[in-house]
């Protein structure tokens, strides 16, 4: 389909497919393996100006907002879902401070972020508090002009390797959700250090690592936004970033389409391509229907949201819900489109299932993004 591109976003999109194409896909296969953090990719996307295209201008970017950072994370996700989310994780630990930053925080930090010099990553996930952000219990104690951190984060994508984060602590728990509050914390500050990374299923590219805080010092300056705000911060910043999930999940699903596809017409049995047995015939065809559908409402709501539109709780849960279950069900059936070929790790197929099965996973469960949208379907009603 034809979404009207602009000429610019058309560039955009042109740009980070060439770099998926030349830089990306020719190494997916070795960084899944090697679960090496790819520097080389982020640098090639660092010098393309791409980590810049969602920050102001004023900061050094290219002040494009959320839909442009859509189409390069799709189309990196079509070469690889785990070198992609290195990239889109770093927009996930930007947002808080574009949405919340004062003057100083922004001038201080979105400069290197948006110039590819510095990557960043949020951190709200601890072991027992996932979905229930207000059961975290790593604490944030004010002690004179600091902030005392105290606790442990796991599952953060590009930990250990960003160089700034975005960290939800509890600063009054007697206050449950309202007692949690929001820091920047810089790697290498005293009392912060990594614990193990996680040797996962799919995006074995990018870095998932424990955050371990130990009397960590944070200068009272680093706090986003006000004491108490942090679950604020955390469902603003994921209303503008389950979209990019969502994106990240169209990729997926595209490359694998792309991949059953050309199978699918070069795979002879009985004397002719499979492409030309009707069973085969409908499973494609339910596929791309799925993609574009998938697509037409990514796309939809990052317009919302870069057009200003506030209240997009509701059509973000959908975007990313919908996206990620498409790209789960496309992956799979690529797998099925290849048979034994796609079983195999030879061919590349595999990796796209167990990259998109993440995808129904972080920034919230697809479970959680039901009852978000149901629950403002009911404050709909009411009004």
């Amino acid at each position: 389909m034809d979404y009207l591109l602009t000429d610019e976003e058309r560039m955009i999109k042109d740009l980070a497919y060439k770099i998926a194409e030349e830089k990306i896909r020719p190494v997916a296969a070795k960084y899944d393996q090697t679960e090496e953090f790819p520097w080389e990719a982020m640098k090639v996307l660092a010098q393309s100006d791409l980590f810049g295209i969602f920050i102001p201008e004023e900061y050094g970017g290219m002040g494009l907002k959320v839909f442009p950072l859509c189409l390069v994370t799709e189309e990196l996700s079509r070469a690889c879902g785990g070198i992609a989310v290195c990239y889109a994780a770093s927009a996930l630990g930007t947002f808080p401070i574009i949405l919340f930053g004062n003057e100083e925080q922004k001038k201080k930090y979105l400069p290197d972020l948006a110039g590819g010099k510095r990557l960043a990553a949020f951190a709200l996930t601890e072991p027992e508090a996932g979905s229930d952000a207000s059961a975290i219990k790593t604490t944030a104690k004010k002690e004179g002009n600091y902030y005392i951190l105290n606790g442990l984060k796991h599952f953060i994508t590009n930990g250990g390797e960003a160089e700034v984060y975005v960290v939800i602590a509890m600063t009054d728990k007697t206050k449950g959700a309202r007692g949690a509050s929001a820091f920047i914390v810089e790697k290498n500050t005293p009392g912060f250090s990594f614990g193990k990374k996680e040797d996962k299923l799919g995006i074995r590219a990018s870095s998932t690592r424990e955050l371990i805080f130990t009397d960590c010092k944070i200068p009272k300056e680093n706090l986003l936004g006000k004491e108490g705000m942090g679950f604020i911060i955390t469902m603003k910043t994921f209303d503008m970033s389950r979209p990019g999930v969502a994106a990240q999940a169209v990729g997926i699903a595209q490359g694998a389409f792309e991949i059953a596809l050309r199978y699918a017409k070069q795979r002879q049995q009985f004397d002719k391509p499979i492409s030309s047995f009707q069973g085969i015939q409908w499973m494609l065809a339910d596929m791309a229907t799925q993609i574009e559908a998938a697509r037409a409402l990514v796309y939809a709501c990052a317009r919302e949201i870069d057009n200003g539109i506030k209240d997009i709780a509701k059509d973000s849960a959908m975007a990313k819900m919908f996206a990620s279950d498409v790209a789960m069900k496309v992956t799979t059936d690529a797998v099925q489109i290849l048979g034994g070929y796609g079983y195999m790790r030879d061919y590349p197929i595999e990796k796209y299932m167990r990259d998109a099965k993440i995808t129904q996973i972080y920034e919230g469960t697809n479970q959680i993004q039901r009852n978000i949208i149901a629950l403002q379907l009911i404050k709909e009603m009411a009004k």
